[in-house]
């Protein structure tokens, strides 16, 4: 299955500092916040709950407060994984978030629109919407 896959790269800004927005991107609490209905942790599989139907991931990169990435562990989903990366640009202190996933390429238009729209619950609850 991930043979045909296409990665994308979707960047926001986000009116944060670093160490702020990589505890909403590496910790169950603050994935909960914006991320899925209610996420879980043993060791290093998270379990994402979204209106009852859960997945697992295994965070396999964690930099601290510079990226994270997850692989999916579900059946069908092996070697899809999905990353966040904050990016600090030196001149500006500007923060970027930067999500790289891999999707079908059909499946490209929607899953964008599904990162917009949780990024728009994340920058509201960082207070920077």
């Amino acid at each position: 299955m991930a043979d045909n896959l296409e990665k994308i790269e979707l960047e926001y800004m986000l009116n944060t500092s670093p160490a702020i927005l990589f505890n909403r991107l590496a910790t169950p609490s603050g994935l909960s916040e914006w991320f899925a209905d209610n996420v879980n942790v043993k060791g290093k599989v998270f379990t994402f709950i979204w209106e009852g139907s859960e997945q697992k991931a295994e965070q396999t990169l964690r930099k601290e407060n510079k990226m994270v990435r997850y692989q999916w562990l579900d059946e069908g989903m092996e070697g899809i994984w999905f990353e966040f990366e904050i990016n600090v640009d030196e001149l500006t202190g500007d923060v970027a978030l930067i999500i790289t996933d891999n999707v079908e390429p059909e499946d490209k238009n929607d899953t964008t629109e599904l990162w917009d729209q949780q990024v728009d619950v994340l920058k509201h609850g960082l207070g920077s919407s």
